[in-house]
């Protein structure tokens, strides 16, 4: 008769602790949500993967492959005749393709943010209008020409 008590208020005590964790869990992230600040209204686009060729000294180094999100106002999206996704694709090639600050001897850290930057600004200028609110890197790898050849 003891054991059958301790294990039913072993029972209750677990599923009274399960279920108040539970709500209590529920209305903590809830009330996080309400008082962080969202993005409401903003679109997060993917830009398809690039393959940029690295050159220096009349040869093919190596190739960056790059891909990219962007955050834009959603009715403004809707509304635009031409989309930012190909002007996005075509600023960061160009940006990467033209940037001789990668040292392929001895590759360190990249400044990510000052392209993302550039490719924004750029972008918004060619479009005459602050379009992109932020670029974000889904990927970006360097690949040596030796390991291609081995492919």
């Amino acid at each position: 008769m003891r054991y059958a008590l301790l294990a039913l208020w072993i029972g209750a005590v677990s599923t009274l602790s399960a279920y108040l964790s539970g709500h209590w869990m529920n209305n903590k992230s809830f009330t996080e949500l309400s008082s962080s600040p969202m993005q409401e209204g903003m679109d997060f686009e993917k830009t398809r993967a690039i393959s940029v060729p690295m050159i220096t000294d009349g040869k093919v180094r190596g190739y960056v492959v790059a891909q990219f999100v962007y955050t834009i106002d959603s009715t403004t999206l809707k509304e635009l005749a031409i989309p930012p996704n190909p002007f996005i694709v075509d600023e960061a090639f160009r940006a990467i393709f033209t940037d001789r600050t990668i040292d392929f001897e001895d590759l360190k850290h990249y400044d990510i943010d000052a392209l993302t930057t550039l490719i924004k600004d750029n972008v918004n200028a060619r479009m005459q209008a602050q379009l992109v609110h932020d670029i974000l890197v889904e990927e970006f790898s360097f690949f040596p020409e030796s390991a291609i050849n081995k492919i």
